[in-house]
């Protein structure tokens, strides 16, 4: 989500007629609309990656992969967002007759950047805990190997697992598949931290004639 807005207050109907004859995505919260900001080569590539994992591993199951582009509305119609990555189990609910906004996901996939991360930690999240039938978000960091997963809870509560090394993987029980993070950022490389500076050692000084002989 870019930092641009408008400030006028939409509904959301007023909204998706709006963004159905958009060339740019914008997202809707509360009344207004936000701007999507562009994706990287990188952004791009992880979403690929996942996306490409989990229909391998969900083929012939009653669960289906959708993309960046199909929009996510909760109940209450108080967000439209486009998830990196969503998964839907079972009949695909939809909002209304133009069938481009979902109303059920089950598994929501959000790969960070600095201009949304704090959007989709924060509100965000909390919205999408909306909807029944959300049991999983996982968010993928881009400059690092680190996937962290929140599990939603029997009683409601939310469990955190985080993987940070690429020979790790998370586990997405709810639709039985596993997100390997060497598959996650296969393609991607990493920063390489600078190598840390050894001190100078302190050279000590030579004794003079004098000294040596006050010895």
């Amino acid at each position: 989500m870019s930092a641009l807005r408008k400030e006028k207050l939409y509904t959301p109907e007023q909204y998706l007629e709006l963004e159905r004859a958009a060339e740019e995505r914008h997202e809707y919260l509360d009344g207004q609309i936000y701007l999507m900001s562009g994706g990287s080569p990188k952004h791009s590539t992880i979403c690929v990656n996942v996306s490409g994992e989990l229909r391998f591993q969900l083929k012939g199951k009653p669960c289906q992969v959708f993309e960046a582009n199909m929009k996510v509305g909760t109940s209450t119609s108080s967000l439209f967002s486009y998830p990196d990555v969503s998964v839907v189990c079972g009949e695909p609910a939809i909002h209304d007759k133009h069938r481009d906004v979902l109303t059920n996901p089950k598994v929501i996939i959000e790969v960070l950047s600095p201009s949304t991360e704090r959007f989709d930690r924060g509100k965000k999240f909390a919205r999408y805990q909306r909807f029944d039938s959300f049991t999983d978000y996982v968010l993928i960091a881009q400059d690092e190997p680190r996937v962290e997963h929140f599990a939603r809870q029997a009683n409601g509560t939310w469990v955190l697992t985080v993987a940070t090394t690429l020979k790790s993987k998370i586990q997405i029980a709810s639709i039985a598949c596993a997100l390997q993070l060497a598959e996650v950022y296969d393609r991607i490389e990493f920063a390489e931290e600078p190598p840390v500076k050894k001190s100078a050692k302190t050279a000590k000084p030579k004794k003079t004639n004098k000294q040596r002989a006050k010895a």
